[in-house]
């Protein structure tokens, strides 16, 4: 089972990094890579450290576990579990990388303050204001289950805190700032990650 996660992990970051970014470069001539200015205030560096942690992390787990350097977790270590495990990784891989289409030209991994793109509200935006994210965790917690172990878990620990910083502190801040009252009506509308759920309190 550890070999099936390295694979879906394989897949999964070359459809959602290389694919996608190659998609990006043909049709605007950018990678969308935005990245980190060195003068980011702190909770920007924190959310981007846990992200790529959470990266890195989903990647070494199963192969520490295929190296037999760890002990799974023997409650979720079971056919069971690991088949729920690969139909949740399968797919929210396929989710991840629909969700990004779907941004089309306004598809961006990091923020530049000074760059104002229209606000995406349609297709899987409809639904939740976040669709990558929130494709993103069912896919890691999809890789956890696979491959249990507390590596795993830390792995979906890290990713999990840096989406929500990332989201609350960076992007949800960046967005009204430059789409002021269409994305506050936007964010009271639809929810964060979940359909429903965060709409109200969208913005803060």
């Amino acid at each position: 089972m550890a070999a099936a996660a390295l694979t879906l992990y394989a897949v999964w970051f070359g459809l959602a990094f290389g694919v996608r970014i190659a998609v990006q470069v043909r049709r605007t001539g950018s990678t969308g890579v935005r990245g980190l200015p060195l003068d980011a205030p702190p909770i920007e560096w924190l959310a981007g450290a846990l992200f790529l942690c959470g990266l890195v992390a989903g990647a070494v787990a199963p192969l520490l576990a295929l190296l037999d350097a760890v002990e799974p977790i023997s409650a979720l270590d079971g056919p069971v579990v690991h088949a729920i495990g690969v139909v949740l990784a399968t797919v929210g891989i396929v989710l991840t990388f629909l969700a990004q289409l779907a941004m089309g030209d306004e598809w961006r991994i990091g923020v530049d303050p000074q760059e104002r793109t229209r606000l995406v509200t349609e297709g899987p935006f409809e639904l939740v204001r976040n669709p990558i994210y929130s494709a993103m965790i069912p896919t890691v917690v999809g890789f956890a289950l696979m491959v249990p172990s507390v590596a795993a878990l830390l792995a979906l620990f890290a990713l999990a805190i840096g989406l929500e910083l990332q989201v609350r502190r960076v992007e949800e801040p960046y967005l009204l700032r430059t789409h002021g009252d269409e994305y506050a009506d936007y964010a009271a509308r639809v929810g964060r990650f979940v359909p429903g759920i965060g709409a109200s309190h969208g913005v803060r």
